[in-house]
C-alpha cells in the first residue's frame, strides 16, 4: 500500500507541550550502558500526547529507542498516526532518530513533522519521509 505525503509544517519551533513532555521522558529515560539519555514525545492526530524514553538492556539488541517508546504507546493505545514529534536529548548538536526508527516513524506517518532538540535549544526540523527517502512500503 503506498501512502500519499503531504507537505509537512514549516513552523521551525516544536510545540511547548510536546517539549516539555520529551524532557520529562528524557529524565527518565534508562540508560546505564551508553549513558546517552533520550526523550521523545508525539501529538496523535486527535490531539492524545504519547511519550517514551530510552530503555536500554545488557542484551543490546533488546534495547528500545525513545521514538520507538513513544510509538509503541501511541499504538498500544489504539492509535494510528501523529502529526508532530520532538525528540529531546543532551547532546552537542540535536539527536536525529537512528534508522530503524526512521522506518518505525514512516509506517505510522509520513508527513508528520520531527523535531530534534538539544539542551541548547538547538532545532533540526524535517518531515518523517525527508528523514527518510525511499522507505521501505508494503
Amino acid at each position: 500500500m503506498t501512502q500519499s505525503i503531504k507537505k509537512p509544517s514549516t513552523n521551525p519551533h516544536p510545540d511547548p507541550e510536546l517539549l516539555a513532555a520529551a524532557k520529562a521522558a528524557f529524565e527518565r529515560a534508562y540508560a546505564p550502558y551508553s549513558h546517552f539519555k533520550v526523550g521523545a514525545a508525539l501529538r496523535c492526530t486527535d490531539g492524545q500526547v504519547f511519550a517514551g524514553a530510552n530503555v536500554e538492556n545488557a542484551s543490546y539488541g533488546l534495547g528500545r529507542c525513545a521514538e520507538q517508546s513513544a510509538i509503541q504507546a501511541m499504538a498500544s493505545a489504539g492509535e494510528r498516526g501523529f502529526t508532530e514529534l520532538v525528540v529531546y536529548a543532551d547532546a552537542p548538536t540535536p539527536a536525529t532518530p537512528c534508522g530503524a526508527c526512521r522506518q518505525v516513524l514512516f509506517e505510522f506517518s509520513p508527513a508528520a513533522q520531527v523535531f530534534c532538540v538539544n539542551a541548547q535549544g538547538q532545532v533540526l526540523s524535517h518531515a518523517v519521509a525527508d528523514f527518510l527517502p525511499h522507505a521501505f512500503q508494503l
